[in-house]
């Protein structure tokens, strides 16, 4: 089995910061890309930022210059930094892989969510 766990959600003010993790554990050959979405409030999921196991990132325009996604491949792991939060960043962030098993079978597999509140 393969899992992705992610970590580093919580409230914080406008203006913050927060870093998000997510791990990947198992019978992993390699993960390829890897990927944030959120989903808000009585809103649908969404993409918010995608990095291929080169390390070549893209992102939705809402976070453009505001959170930076990056990896390490020896651990398994994505990054998101997020700065200059706003309210409506306020969602439950989902962590994403395209994962090759170890019986080199390919797997898109989702973590179970972080929330992350932007609140005064």
């Amino acid at each position: 089995q393969v899992h992705l766990v992610e970590s580093g959600g919580g409230l914080v003010q406008p203006g913050g910061s927060l870093r998000l993790s997510c791990a990947g554990s198992g019978s992993i050959f390699r993960i390829n890309d890897m990927g944030w979405y959120r989903q808000g409030p009585g809103k649908e999921r969404e993409l918010v930022a995608v990095i291929s196991r080169g390390g070549t990132p893209n992102y939705a325009d809402s976070v453009k210059g505001r959170f930076t996604i990056s990896r390490d491949n020896a651990k398994n792991t994505v990054y998101l930094q997020m700065n200059s939060l706003k309210p409506e960043d306020t969602a439950v962030y989902y962590c994403n892989a395209a994962i090759l098993t170890t019986v080199y079978k390919d797997l898109e597999v989702w973590g179970q969510g972080t929330l992350v509140t932007v609140s005064s």
